[in-house]
């Protein structure tokens, strides 16, 4: 097998049509040492809020959640391309402050670039961040931190609503972003997409259509109990982790545990 070199920002727009890209999300450095191992690219999600820190959606994550596992990741990851997201309310109130906030990622994780949501309304603030030197990966479709004005997390399935994602797509392309993730969208409307932009789509519950696939680590090895319909679990690591906790509970409790094997001896002279 061919040493791997290390991911790019270049390299990745130009996988674009070839070999699907690899990704999925870390949040500490022995998770993204493993990903790693595979991963064209790894995303520092604001999905933690959910999968680590036990909130109900990712509205409550801040910077420095995003910069504290940020720098966790950055120890694990050798030759992936690291993107941390940009948190609810970190970028949306303007270009300054959107340049402020993904400065402060890059400098103070060592990521290579920031991912935020939204499509044309964001157009402004992303080709203002690329033009500054910071590359951006956007995201299209299923908003999560939009969540309230839509209502929940809603899938895009409605023909009529294809068009406008389409055109986000296109704006975010145009505005300079490098990649774009699209998340729960119908296969049809996934394959427009893919189509119709220049640079890697990367699904998230829209199918086989885009150029690469992403998916939450802890969703994937079935490590969170809320289970997407979007998401194969390629592992059940709950069930494994219960039954490990209940041996060790057992062991302790009938003093068989810790044996000889895993106690300090006397010394000798």
């Amino acid at each position: 097998m061919p040493k791997r070199k290390k991911m790019t920002v270049p390299a990745f727009t130009a996988a674009k049509g070839g070999k699907p890209l690899v990704c999925l999300t870390a949040y500490t450095a022995h998770v993204a040492h493993i990903v790693d191992e595979q991963a064209d690219m790894i995303l520092v999600g604001d999905s933690l809020g959910m999968v680590i820190h036990g909130m109900p959606n990712t509205l409550g994550v801040t910077m420095e959640h995003m910069i504290m596992h940020g720098q966790a990741v950055m120890r694990g990851a050798e030759k992936a391309l690291v993107v941390v997201d940009m948190p609810f309310g970190s970028f949306e109130e303007s270009p300054e402050v959107a340049f402020r906030n993904a400065a402060r990622l890059i400098k103070e994780t060592g990521c290579t670039a920031v991912k935020l949501e939204g499509g044309r309304e964001m157009a402004p603030t992303i080709r203002h961040l690329t033009n500054r030197g910071i590359p951006v990966m956007a995201h299209v479709g299923l908003m999560p931190q939009q969540m309230n004005t839509a209502g929940g997390f809603k899938a895009v399935r409605e023909k009529d609503q294809f068009d406008e994602v389409v055109k986000d797509a296109q704006a975010v392309e145009e505005a300079g972003a490098f990649s774009v993730v699209v998340e729960g969208v119908a296969v049809r409307l996934a394959n427009k997409i893919t189509k119709s932009v220049g640079i890697p789509t990367i699904g998230i519950g829209a199918s086989v259509e885009c150029d690469g696939q992403i998916l939450v680590f802890e969703d994937m090895i079935g490590l969170f109990p809320r289970v997407p319909t979007f998401v194969k679990r390629y592992g059940n690591m709950e069930e494994m982790m219960r039954d490990a906790v209940e041996r060790y509970s057992s062991e302790v409790r009938a003093r068989k545990f810790p044996s000889d094997d895993y106690t300090y001896k006397m010394k000798t002279d």
